[in-house]
């Protein structure tokens, strides 16, 4: 008869974010210790990282950090929603973005070498992905910097950890609107600050599309021009942080709301785990 109990399973499970079977199989192993559970885990985990190579890693965690002028977004990714909800993975994050974050890295390259209790973040994040069973990486940086940053993180469920997180770079003295914006950012995902960060091309593509849509649906030649120019403009409503209406008042736009707050945002960024 097996040397633990239900309890030891999930004490293990907490521990290394590892499945219940591969928990049970470890503790059969190491005879009910949970210390020598965790390093069967570790190495059945090492011998299967070929094999977690080719799987998808569609869910995890959004965290960030600001430090004076800038502010930081990193993406940890898993396989399931089990991982992502795990203290042990939890923490992991929190780690990597610290280590990234002391190592002054702003971009993903930078940050998979940065340094991690001695060792790279991507040789930590794969010791730690050992014991889990899954696969776990580090699938996005992003760094906004300006006078001041505040970072806004959402959940999409109560049971997950964040999963949409946002900077917004900004000049003034109005934190509260500034942190107002980035929540509207969460809510509405605009691509860009302007228009002028819109390629020529892109516009060039959606001017394309609105003159074939408006001529399959019958309009008349004459009023094509307009019609064109008025679902381009749309487009730039839609996609473009400062033509978008506001979330908390829609008969201001975003511009406006920042003009009447005194803030000039700089920069943002915005991700969504698995997007």
């Amino acid at each position: 008869m097996a040397n633990y109990t239900a309890a030891d399973v999930k004490a293990l499970r907490e521990k290394s974010g590892a499945g219940m079977m591969d928990c049970k199989g470890a503790l059969d192993e190491a005879d009910g210790n949970v210390d020598k559970a965790m390093e069967v885990l570790r190495l059945k985990g090492l011998k299967g990282v070929t094999k977690r190579e080719g799987r998808t890693t569609s869910n995890g965690l959004i965290v960030a950090r600001v430090v004076g002028g800038t502010g930081w977004l990193v993406e940890l990714a898993c396989e399931t929603d089990f991982v992502a909800k795990t203290p042990v993975f939890i923490a992991l994050a929190d780690k990597v973005a610290d280590a990234i974050v002391a190592g002054g890295a702003k971009s993903l390259e930078a940050a998979l070498t940065a340094n991690m209790d001695g060792k790279s973040v991507a040789d930590a994040i794969n010791d730690e992905a050992a014991i889990m069973g899954e696969k776990v990486e580090l699938r996005r940086v992003a760094v906004a910097e300006g006078d001041a940053v505040d970072a806004y993180l959402h959940r999409t469920s109560k049971d997950l950890p964040p999963q949409v997180g946002v900077l917004v770079a900004y000049s003034g003295s109005d934190a509260e609107t500034a942190h107002d914006v980035a929540v509207h950012i969460a809510a509405f995902s605009p691509t860009a600050l302007s228009r002028d960060e819109i390629s020529a091309e892109v516009v060039a593509t959606e001017r394309r599309i609105a003159e074939e849509t408006a001529r399959n649906e019958g309009k008349p030649e004459a009023a094509l021009t307009k019609i064109v120019e008025g679902r381009v403009n749309g487009f730039f409503k839609e996609n473009v942080l400062v033509e978008q209406d506001f979330a908390k008042d829609n008969k201001l736009s975003v511009a406006k709301v920042l003009e009447n707050a005194g803030i000039t945002v700089s920069a943002f960024a915005r991700m969504r785990v698995g997007a």
